[in-house]
């Protein structure tokens, strides 16, 4: 399908491919730049909502877990209602989901509070493999390389102005975190209400018959049998799985070389927003190196410099060190993800492509919910205990990458 010849199921014209490119890409950047404020000033929000300082790095990895829990069953579902009901509409509910969690954080009163907002975010889970289906389905042949990885920016651009202009605010009274978290649901309406009015998909292939949760089943099928898409969402979750164990503590390595929380939120934004702004700056280069060089290679580097990145955290003596160390570890994410998004893009047959990219963040989900209880439980042993297992498993997950098919064979 695309947009120039397919007939639309509505009197609304089509968005066109760069069009949409531009929409996705605000929606998208404004999310990871407010999520980012979760993820990167947690163990700060956590003394507002009266935990103590000693429970702050566990309760750090437990409710980093809970960001995703909930919604994992319905991760499936997301992909079936928007080839049924509209994949923009899909697409917004994410907004206006976020847009409730944090007001929800904004108001929460103690943990307990703050917990129940984050638990609502599975409901807004399911949105980057919609946008992506719907961007390949209006892309020319000769640009979806170039329109995934201008997409793939998007979220290291939101992470790393986010922490930045968050940290920035904080630091300088100009808001709270509770007042920051009310400015991100300000943020995440205006997201939806932008795609709502200015996005239009086009036509839709007549959405299939049969049950939501039949189908639902189906695309899982679909996306876990084929032996590439295991093999990539083996080493993606593997080493996203490595990194989550570790990331939701980097704030406290700051904190610890910052000695205390006082200007910590500045010194938190500089060192993940450069993190962040870098794997933004390489995604496109990623993908340019990826198609010279393939796409496997790059992932198996990727893993390594995250490995490396996170054994360099743990020995960093300085905050300019622990920058240098959250720079790899960002130029590593970036890649990772770029290159797994080009792998599936190109090597997934085309009767399972929409319903593997539909899936998507399946594996960094599960590695989230994941490596935040691991990570919860670890830290006890020291943050130093949680950045080598990381380290470790991620020279797991690039010797995984061997068992990917070299680039040329057949792809099941």
């Amino acid at each position: 399908m695309s947009a120039g010849t397919a007939t639309a199921t509505s009197t609304r014209r089509a968005s066109g491919w760069i069009a949409l490119l531009v929409l996705f890409g605000i929606a998208s950047t404004i999310e990871a730049s407010t999520v980012s404020h979760v993820f990167r000033f947690m163990p700060l929000y956590l003394p507002t909502v009266h935990v103590p300082p000693a429970e702050v790095p566990a309760w750090t990895g437990y409710l980093n877990a809970a960001f995703f829990l909930f919604g994992l069953p319905l991760v499936p579902f997301w992909g079936v209602w928007a080839e049924r009901y509209g994949r923009v509409p899909i697409i917004a509910r994410s907004a206006f989901v976020e847009m409730v969690v944090f007001a929800g954080l904004w108001l929460a009163q103690n943990r307990w509070e703050a917990a129940f907002a984050l638990l609502l975010v599975g409901f807004q889970l399911g949105n980057t493999g919609v946008m992506l289906t719907a961007l390949r389905a209006v892309t020319p042949r000769g640009r979806v390389g170039f329109a995934i990885s201008l997409f793939g920016v998007t979220p290291s651009l939101g992470f790393a102005l986010g922490p930045a202009a968050g940290g920035w605010l904080v630091d300088r009274g100009v808001l709270d975190l509770h007042s920051l978290f009310a400015l991100d649901a300000a943020m995440s309406l205006a997201a939806g209400v932008i795609l709502l009015a200015f996005a239009r998909e086009g036509t839709r292939p007549p959405a299939p018959p049969g049950s939501a949760t039949r189908l639902a089943f189906n695309a899982l099928r679909l996306a876990l049998t084929g032996r590439v898409t295991l093999i990539v969402f083996g080493v993606f979750g593997l080493a996203y799985f490595a990194q989550q164990i570790a990331n939701p503590f980097l704030p406290l390595l700051v904190i610890r070389l910052n000695g205390g929380t006082v200007g910590a939120a500045g010194q938190i934004g500089i060192v993940f927003g450069a993190s962040a702004l870098l794997g933004a700056l390489l995604s496109p280069l990623a993908g340019a190196a990826g198609d010279r060089y393939g796409f496997r290679p790059l992932l198996a580097g990727a893993c390594v410099l995250a490995a490396g990145s996170l054994a360099g955290l743990a020995v960093a003596p300085n905050v300019v060190w622990l920058t240098v160390g959250a720079v790899g570890l960002g130029a590593a994410t970036a890649t990772a993800i770029s290159m797994v998004f080009a792998l599936l893009a190109t090597a997934v047959p085309e009767e399972r492509r929409a319903t593997t990219l539909n899936l998507v963040l399946l594996p960094i989900y599960f590695a989230s919910v994941a490596g935040g209880v691991v990570g919860g439980l670890l830290v006890h042993e020291g943050l130093n205990t949680v950045l080598w297992t990381g380290a470790a498993i991620s020279l797991i997950a690039a010797l995984l990458t061997t068992r990917l098919p070299s680039a040329g064979r057949a792809a099941t």
